[in-house]
């Protein structure tokens, strides 16, 4: 890296961004409750209301992890043609431009839930609430598989040194795992434990990014 080509200092400093961002939003919702299980939309009203400012704070971080992602994806695939392959780069850019997007639209969903947690005694504010919670849901389970793909091709495609390759493969595989457990619990769908579970096993993903992000930083 050289200061006439400023684009992987931005690729670093927005996925370093994304990673503290979404970390320190898991360390707000996993103590305090707010993981908002879809299973009980009636206790996730009444938690997000009972604290409206923390459910506001984590989910700003949270938009803005997401925000980062999507803008280093795009950053990643205009700068793919100086990559030794560059299809894989721009598909890796492309994936977590997507994935950012998704995530986005779960927190959309999460914020549509403020205003129903605002009066949750309303006709059908449960009922609304559950749909709601499930189209959130499922829509941080498309993000997570966007980003395990994203991760792979990323892993194949960047010049980066044969055990940082082998670390993204394994925080690759860890993400799948993550992305599969709603699929195995039928109809009832995860339990708050099973969704602090998924947290953990994205979180080899989010530190390969990051010391990918730091490696950037540092022109290596």
């Amino acid at each position: 890296m050289t200061d006439s080509n400023p684009r992987p200092r931005l690729a670093g400093v927005l996925l370093l961004t994304s990673l503290l961002a979404m970390i320190t939003g898991a360390a707000i919702v996993v103590p305090s409750g707010l993981t908002l299980n879809s299973a009980d939309p009636a206790a996730a009203l009444a938690a997000v209301g009972e604290q409206f400012e923390l459910h506001l704070t984590e989910l700003a971080l949270d938009v803005l992890g997401w925000l980062a992602l999507t803008a280093v994806g795009l950053v990643m695939s205009a700068g793919s043609a100086e990559a030794p392959r560059p299809h894989l780069v721009t598909l890796s850019g492309g994936l977590l431009a997507a994935a950012g997007l998704a995530g986005l639209l779960h927190d959309a969903g999460n914020l549509a839930l403020t205003q129903l947690a605002a009066d949750p005694a309303a006709p059908a504010a449960a009922s609304v609430a559950w749909a709601v919670l499930l189209t959130a849901k499922w829509a941080v389970n498309l993000a997570g598989l966007l980003w395990v793909a994203a991760t792979a091709a990323a892993a194949a495609g960047i010049p980066m040194p044969a055990g940082l390759r082998i670390a993204g493969a394994v925080a690759a595989i860890s993400g799948l795992a993550a992305v599969a457990l709603p699929w195995t619990t039928g109809t009832g769908g995860p339990t708050a434990a099973l969704e602090q579970l998924g947290y953990v096993l994205h979180l080899p993903i989010m530190l390969w990014y990051g010391v990918l992000g730091w490696r950037y930083l540092r022109g290596r």
